[in-house]
Formats: structure tokens, C-alpha cells, sequence
């Protein structure tokens, strides 16, 4: 759960004077927006466990409850929300300059049994691994969910923070889980493979490690991975982009969606795929 402040410059950034931008601040967070795509696929309950600042803790509950997600949202004191500033430029990709704030400081302290009753899918944002307090939340959740059959899936949410942590040390942290949920340079970081390589062999190899991986290319689509090889390349939507802030938590969301409809993985990537298209015609990560 974080605040977005998105800035739209046409034109490159000119060091030391002004750039022309289109600005807003919007509610956003990797975990957060996947939740409300979720709930606009379909999914008739969605629940989110986040850690916001008492700052806009209000407006960032108001907004989850306007998507339809049901928040459970531990308010720090301490620290305020977290947040990230996303530069977009006439491509639509996006550079964040990230200040975790609250959210990361999400500990088992915050965490419950009873979260998990009734629910058929926990989804972990990978966010959650960068720091030793949410990291072990993260193992908590992983290991409950475990003890109870419900699987399990991970977005591993940044190719910086995951090469600060160590691709090999993620991959430990989230051993037991049922989905994985990269964009195509994550995983290659994490298969240890060079761009050149290709997402597909990538894949592949992370199959070996998790049933189900599904890697997200943007403008190219989607992958579909399990038990060694790649099952299916899926198209992406074609749409006039604006902005590809939360395109993946999309992808996510629909993608999850899905699954607990009852589609196989390759119609659920198509729905991830809709969703992702629908989210890069708009400003923001959110439905």
C-alpha cells in the first residue's frame, strides 16, 4: 500500500530547470492494486493486509472500499505511507523512485490466523521480501496458508530491489509457492540467465522451481510456464497506452481472477492480459 505521485513528461527530463509533466496523486501499492483488479474481474470477496501511515490511512481505506476490496489496515504511528514518485515518459514506461515508509514495516505482529479463514487464494506481493520485518510476515503467511491447502502465489514486484536481496535468497524465500508471477526482467534475474537468453527459456527454468510461472512482456504479451517448458505465448491486448504504472499488479489481478473462476492457466493469462490493457489507458495502477 503506497501513494502514488505519477508525473507524465512528453519530453525528456532537462536537468536543472523545468519539464512540462502532467501530475497526480493517486492511491497505489503492488499488493493493493492487484486487490482491486481483482475485485473488478469478479471476485466477490477480496481482503487486503497492508500497513499505511496515519496520515492518509483514511483516504487509502475509502479508496479500497470503492474498488470493492475489504481492507484490514494496520496504521504505523511511526512512519508515514509509503511512497512512489513514478516518471512516465512518450513510451508509457515507468521510472520509480521508491520511499517504502510504513509499508514495508509490516511484521508477524500484524498478522493473524484468522486472516485466512474462508479465503481460497493468498497472493504475497513481492515487495514484501526487501526488508527483515515483511520478509518474515511473508514466511508467516507462506506457511500458513501451506497448513491449510491454500495455494499460494508471489509477484516478485522489482528487478533492483531483487538484485539487492540476492535472486537465489528470494527464490528460498518463496519455496512452497504454487504461482510465480515475474515480468521479463525478473525473471532472468532470477534464472541467472543474460537478456540475450530470451523470457522463454527463463521461464522454463523457474518451472522447475515453481508449478506455474507466468511471465508478463508488456507490449509482447505473456508466457506461460510449468514442469520444465513453455505451454503458451498469449497475445497482449492491443490499446493507445498512457501510462504503464501497475500493468503487471493488473495482470495480476485478472490473472487471479480467473484461476478461482475455474480457468486454466493459459485463459487466465488472456484475462491477465485484458486487465493490463485496460490498466495502461489510464493513469495510475488502479481500476
Amino acid at each position: 500500500m503506497v501513494t502514488d505521485v505519477v508525473a507524465v513528461h512528453p519530453e525528456p527530463l532537462v536537468p536543472a530547470t523545468d519539464t512540462a509533466a502532467r501530475i497526480r496523486t493517486l492511491p497505489g501499492g503492488a499488493g493493493a492494486n492487484a486487490a482491486c483488479w481483482a475485485a473488478r474481474a469478479g471476485v466477490a470477496d477480496v481482503r487486503i493486509l497492508a500497513r499505511v501511515g496515519a496520515e492518509s490511512a483514511r483516504w487509502h481505506e475509502h479508496a479500497l472500499l470503492a474498488c470493492g476490496v475489504r481492507p484490514r489496515l494496520v496504521v504505523d504511528q511511526d512512519e508515514p505511507t509509503g511512497t512512489v514518485v513514478a516518471l512516465v515518459g512518450r513510451d508509457t514506461e515507468r521510472t520509480f523512485l521508491t520511499d517504502s515508509g510504513a509499508a514495508l514495516r509490516l511484521s508477524p505482529a500484524d498478522w493473524t490466523p484468522g486472516l485466512l479463514d474462508g479465503v481460497a487464494h493468498l497472493h504475497l506481493s513481492g515487495y514484501l521480501y526487501f526488508a527483515d520485518g515483511s520478509r518474515e510476515l511473508a514466511l508467516v503467511a507462506l506457511r500458513a496458508a501451506r497448513a491449510r491447502g491454500v495455494p499460494v502465489s508471489v509477484d516478485p514486484a522489482s528487478a533492483g530491489f531483487l538484485l539487492d536481496l540476492g535472486p537465489q535468497r528470494f527464490l528460498d524465500a518463496v519455496a512452497g509457492v504454487d504461482v510465480l508471477l515475474p515480468n521479463e526482467d525478473e525473471a532472468l534475474l532470477l534464472a541467472g540467465l543474460p537478456r540475450p537468453a530470451g523470457a522463454a527459456r527463463a521461464a522454463a527454468e523457474l518451472s522447475r522451481l515453481v508449478p506455474l510461472v507466468v511471465v508478463t512482456r508488456g507490449a509482447a504479451g505473456a508466457l506461460v510456464a510449468e514442469g520444465g517448458r513453455v505451454t503458451a505465448e498469449v497475445a497482449a491486448e492491443p490499446v493507445r497506452a498512457v501510462d504503464s504504472t501497475g500493468a503487471g499488479d493488473a495482470f495480476t489481478g485478472g490473472f487471479l481472477a480467473a484461476r478461482l473462476a475455474g480457468a486454466d492457466p493459459v485463459e487466465a493469462a488472456r484475462a491477465g492480459c485484458r486487465s493490463a490493457a485496460r490498466a495502461v489507458t489510464r493513469l495510475g495502477g488502479r481500476p
